[in-house]
């Protein structure tokens, strides 16, 4: 395989890495090394290489079946989260929401064209899919994702939705480019977002951003519903008003956490 960056101080073997460890999907819990070598696009050789690295650091195992990743893969998200603080700050808003609705709530960020789940609190319902932390789905057509896009500037827009999906997910509505422009309008008039079966059948939500002190839109929150169960009406009169409240709650103590001193906001 080339190199994929120019850059001198670009660490080609970091990212091959990462290629190894982000080819374990959905579906594919255990690979042997021919198939890790063709979804990669790297050399036995090589994919070898790293397993051996991966699983010296204890963040890969090999089994009859050929490898396998071990839980320690999931430290590489949760430090992502504890070093932004956003669990903390947001834990007990998202608890009081869930209590209040007796829906799921989760909060997600942009990763290029998808939304990524960084903290959630369930409540054991059965959907069309299982979200946990660091599940992704199409921005587009989900709620949170729609809130998120709506806050970027138009160049920003641009190039988040020229990367592809890396989700794995097929929705069921693939708005145009237009539909797309025309709903985030919508939103950015409102202040809030609604999909109602978009991303699957059966799945609608509301979403709200999540603001930083200086007013950027930095995350979302949600709340999700089964659609056989709680009508458009109910979402939008019952819970979006507890959903606006909870945003506006979180994004005031993401405020607070940017005036303290580095060293307090880091051991809060």
């Amino acid at each position: 395989m080339p190199r994929r960056d120019a850059d001198p101080d670009f660490i080609e073997a970091i990212a091959r890495g990462f290629d190894v460890i982000t080819a374990f999907g959905p579906g594919r819990p255990a690979m042997t090394l021919s198939e890790l070598a063709a979804t990669t696009g790297l050399a036995r050789p090589t994919v070898r290489r790293i397993l051996v690295t991966l699983e010296g650091l204890g963040y890969a195992r090999s089994t009859a079946g050929g490898y396998t990743l071990t839980p320690r893969v999931l430290d590489l998200g949760t430090t992502y989260v504890q070093s932004t603080g956003l669990w903390d700050v947001a834990r007990p808003h998202l608890e009081r929401l869930v209590g209040q609705t007796h829906e799921s709530s989760s909060i997600a960020q942009l990763d290029g064209s998808d939304i990524v789940y960084v903290a959630r609190v369930a409540v054991p319902k059965i959907i069309t899919f299982a979200v946990s932390i660091g599940t992704r789905f199409p921005a587009p057509v989900t709620s949170l994702g729609k809130v998120l896009l709506a806050g970027l500037t138009p160049e920003e827009l641009d190039a988040t939705l020229a990367h592809p999906s890396r989700s794995g997910i097929t929705p069921k509505a693939q708005p145009d480019r237009a539909a797309i422009d025309e709903g985030l309008r919508e939103v950015r008039a409102r202040g809030w977002a609604l999909t109602d079966q978009q991303l699957a059948g059966g799945i609608r939500s509301i979403a709200a951003p999540l603001r930083d002190g200086a007013g950027r839109v930095v995350a979302a929150v949600n709340v999700t519903v089964h659609a056989a169960e709680t009508p458009v009406e109910v979402l939008l009169d019952e819970h979006l008003p507890r959903l606006l409240h909870t945003a506006s709650a979180i994004s005031a103590d993401f405020a607070l956490l940017d005036t303290l001193p580095t060293a307090v906001a880091g051991s809060a």
